[in-house]
């Protein structure tokens, strides 16, 4: 299976490691869960913004590899596409934490811009 597709399960995975760093060490009740975030302060809070965007940036996603994959794009763009797209992620997350708002700016637009590819790159291999 191409790095691509195992993009997937890692996009996907991305909103859940946030969710435990803004969890971790705070108080939980599992009848309120939400509750705990919703009172959130500091890179708690910032995790959480980093998991809800995480979330938000999975769809689009998802759906630029499934239509690469089906218009035929190559194997290797796709991988390339998927690398920038996991490691910008990645720093989007840890940027968003660390509350360095220029340098997270930057990351979201990097792999904003790697998955848009995937959609121009389908649109050439459709002709």
């Amino acid at each position: 299976m191409s790095f691509a597709l195992w993009s997937l399960l890692m996009a996907s995975l991305l909103p859940l490691l946030w969710a435990v760093l803004a969890k971790a060490g705070a108080p939980y009740d599992n009848r309120q869960p939400r509750a705990v975030l919703a009172k959130a302060s500091g890179h708690r809070l910032r995790a959480n913004w980093a998991q809800q965007n995480a979330w938000e940036a999975l769809t689009p996603w998802v759906a630029a590899v499934l239509v690469a994959q089906l218009m035929g794009v190559s194997p290797m763009t796709m991988d390339v596409a998927a690398l920038i797209f996991i490691a910008a992620r990645l720093a989007h997350g840890v940027f968003y934490i660390t509350d360095r708002p220029t340098l997270r700016s930057l990351a979201w637009l990097l792999g904003f811009a790697a998955m848009v590819s995937l959609y121009i790159a389908a649109a050439r291999a459709a002709g």
